[in-house]
């Protein structure tokens, strides 16, 4: 079978407009919390989220001209951005290059409501494509490969990935661009989680995401665009590529329980982890650190550690686990591509990004959550999780890559 690799990394995120930034954020403790500002507070319980700073406009400009962009709403100019980041870092020719070998997947749960709401009649129908995304980066490329979004809540992108590396291993496609972004900050989407009560409802932006905490109370909405490149170990090699780590493994399972409840004692969740491990023929003993889903709800922290202790065993107190929702909240339809991101730079700095935040232990929750600071620590092996709404479970392994 085909050996999957990653070539190409973009991020646009509430601590950081470049992959680069992102995880000068991360590794610094950045938290991108603030008090809303992109609506009207009336009505809502929840009044912080990670918003992403409109400089990020500056890095879309980049890449795309003005003319490509009429059509796209704030959030897809996110992913637009987070893509043409990723497809200039792996440094194909796309104007040589064969596009029809090439397909461009995300994740994407919906589209702008707001600006939906807000707009003007003739851009309505336009602005509300889900498939808007991965029809612009084609367009853009040249790319004729496969192109469409998947939409399976938090874990969207996650899937987005391991779709991409199955259409590389069947030999449809040499490479992939796949990612996912994030529309949150909306009316909607906040009114609904209140309604949930799966929102935090704390009004200080330093303090509101605490994952694995006692005191937690539910996560924050984070705004974002991630992408990833993948590619043939063949097609890389062939054209020179740097290669960040090869993308191992993926795992993508339904649990068959509940729209919003994860499955009881995290059992959908290990079998999500198991096998990933298993797609990777990677032992559980080979991981060196665990991104996790770590939402700062009650049920989601304690089922994720559970679901750890049963896959590793003791082994599960020495490995760093940690949560990048406390820098940049939950990102949803970018969650698994911006997590997928921090473990590619996990294993090519060799520090593990702290889960910020963490104040008050949770006797329940005894392993290594990478307390407030980084971890140096060799990483050979990650994984990332992204448990969707739905039981739309995802696992990603990424490793060290070897020729």
């Amino acid at each position: 079978m085909k050996k999957v690799v990653i070539t190409g990394i973009g991020a646009v995120t509430s601590i950081g407009n470049t992959a680069a930034d992102y995880w000068e954020g991360l590794i610094s403790g950045k938290c991108g919390m603030r008090t809303i500002t992109r609506i009207p507070l009336d009505g809502h319980d929840t009044t912080v989220a990670a918003e992403v700073d409109d400089s990020f406009e500056t890095e879309t400009s980049k890449y795309w001209k003005k003319r490509q962009l009429n059509a796209a709403t704030t959030t897809t100019r996110m992913g637009l951005a987070s893509a043409g980041e990723a497809i200039a870092d792996c440094g194909i020719d796309t104007e040589s290059c064969d596009g029809s070998r090439v397909g461009v997947i995300y994740g994407v749960i919906d589209n702008s409501y707001e600006d939906y709401e807000l707009d003007k009649p003739l851009n309505i129908t336009l602005k509300k494509m889900p498939n808007e995304l991965p029809a612009l980066v084609s367009i853009r490329y040249g790319f004729t490969g496969p192109a469409f979004n998947v939409s399976t809540a938090c874990a969207s992108s996650a899937y987005a990935i391991a779709l991409g590396k199955q259409f590389i291993e069947s030999g449809l496609c040499d490479m992939v661009i796949a990612g996912g972004i994030s529309n949150t900050v909306t009316h909607l989407v906040i009114s609904g989680f209140n309604q949930l009560l799966a929102m935090s409802v704390n009004p200080d932006p330093e303090t509101a995401a605490r994952p694995f905490t006692k005191d937690r109370d539910g996560f924050i909405m984070g705004e974002g665009g991630g992408t990833v490149v993948l590619e043939s170990e063949e097609s890389a090699k062939a054209r020179g590529a740097k290669i960040y780590c090869e993308l191992a493994g993926a795992a993508m399972c339904g649990e068959a329980y509940n729209l919003t409840a994860p499955k009881t004692n995290g059992t959908g969740m290990a079998e999500s982890m198991r096998k990933a491990l298993d797609n990777a023929g990677i032992s559980p003993d080979a991981v060196d650190y665990i991104n996790a889903h770590g939402t700062s709800t009650g049920l989601n922290d304690l089922y994720e550690t559970m679901a750890v202790k049963e896959v590793f065993g003791k082994r599960a107190y020495d490995i760093p686990m940690s949560s990048v929702k406390a820098s940049i909240g939950h990102t949803l339809g970018a969650g698994g591509a911006l997590e997928a991101i921090a473990c590619i730079k996990a294993i090519e700095t060799g520090i593990v990004p702290p889960t910020i935040h963490y104040d008050t232990p949770d006797p329940e929750l005894d392993l290594n959550y990478v307390p407030n600071k980084p971890q140096e620590h060799k990483v050979d092996v990650a994984i990332s999780n992204s448990f969707g709404f739905g039981g739309h479970n995802a696992t990603l392994v990424l490793r060290r890559y070897e020729d």
